[in-house]
């Protein structure tokens, strides 16, 4: 298994969230959206290189800006 940054991920690409180094109000943010460590996410798309990451979490799709999905780490198979 690989470690890699949520924008690393290729679209329709599944993974584990294994890490998320960010302060803690962004954390508790995240944790009201569903996105927490150990949590499936599926990466649906992105736009250009420094655009917005459309991801799935459960039943949510969700859509994380650039800076904010670069401190996601995600485990890949």
């Amino acid at each position: 298994m690989r470690k890699i940054s949520l924008n690393q991920m290729r679209g329709k690409q599944k993974g584990f969230i294994c890490d998320i180094s960010a302060e803690a109000a962004l954390q508790n943010k995240f944790m009201g959206m569903g996105i927490y460590k150990g949590r499936e996410i599926t990466k649906i798309s992105h736009i250009g290189l420094k655009g917005p990451v459309a991801i799935k979490v459960g039943r949510s799709v969700l859509v994380l800006g650039h800076s904010v999905a670069s401190k996601i780490t995600v485990e890949i198979q």
